[in-house]
């Protein structure tokens, strides 16, 4: 049997990246941004990379250049290596690993782990920073989910930890916004096909595309769904109609009560 997605994660809004905001110090995915989160309430969303190492450290994109002044692929560097790479505007901040992540939210607020995509296409090649972070998440304590992109990972996070619950970040797969991605591997995830198969319990779906009739009949059917990104307070109030929460960024989300 599935595990449900804890009902805090439906009433909380979560922080994109954390509550980043590079006027107060606060990159995204940081130590400075997680501990405002926390601070205001939030739930928290996070990335996670893999280190050369396979320790997963939390990180968005596959390189650094675009925030840090290092450059290359994140998963050329080794966890030593990756925690000595300060954060652009961080004031001393570097890149965490998600172990240093875990024990500094603790349990105290929802926290939803993004595993980005390793294969590169959306394909099988995973397993390995599944395994890892399943390994890091024995005994934590506290409302915790994993979800991504690529539903081989999704089916690989119900194998390495099956107790913990999970999701399939989906979108519109317009092939504009996916350079690299073929257009029939785009084609067949428009549909989320791989709900079932992928033991997903829940989805996280594009902002601009939460009509879709696909979207609506799953949420129906019962099943939880999240909406990336929004970011503004209009945007919040129209996505609220088609979906249980959102994840946001650049304004702060009102709290519930």
């Amino acid at each position: 049997m599935k595990p449900e997605l804890p009902a805090a994660f439906l009433t909380l809004p979560v922080a994109h990246r954390a509550l980043h905001d590079l006027r107060h110090g606060r990159p995204e995915n940081s130590r400075a941004a997680i501990r405002a989160a926390m601070a205001a309430g939030y739930a928290i969303e996070i990335d996670l990379q893999a280190a050369s190492d396979g320790c997963p450290m939390v990180f968005h994109d596959d390189l650094l250049d675009r925030v840090t002044p290092a450059q290359g692929r994140v998963r050329d560097r080794s966890r030593a290596e990756l925690e000595a790479i300060p954060l652009s505007g961080g004031n001393g901040e570097t890149i965490p690993t998600l172990q240093e992540v875990l024990d500094l939210v603790a349990g105290q607020v929802p926290l939803l782990i993004e595993i980005k995509d390793q294969d590169g296409q959306l394909g099988a090649n995973t397993g390995a920073l599944e395994a890892a972070t399943a390994r890091a998440l024995t005994g934590y304590a506290g409302p915790v989910a994993v979800m991504s992109f690529n539903p081989h990972a999704v089916a690989a996070l119900a194998k390495y930890a099956p107790d913990i619950p999970r999701g399939l970040v989906t979108s519109a797969y317009d092939p504009k916004d996916w350079e690299g991605l073929p257009v029939d591997v785009c084609d067949r995830l428009r549909e989320i096909p791989d709900f079932d198969s992928s033991q997903a319990c829940f989805i996280s779906h594009e902002v601009g595309d939460l009509s879709r009739e696909r979207v609506q009949a799953l949420r129906v059917a019962g099943v939880p769904v999240l909406a990336w990104t929004l970011k503004t307070p209009e945007a919040e109030a129209e996505a609220r109609k088609w979906v249980d929460n959102i994840t946001f960024e650049q304004y702060l989300s009102p709290l519930p009560g």
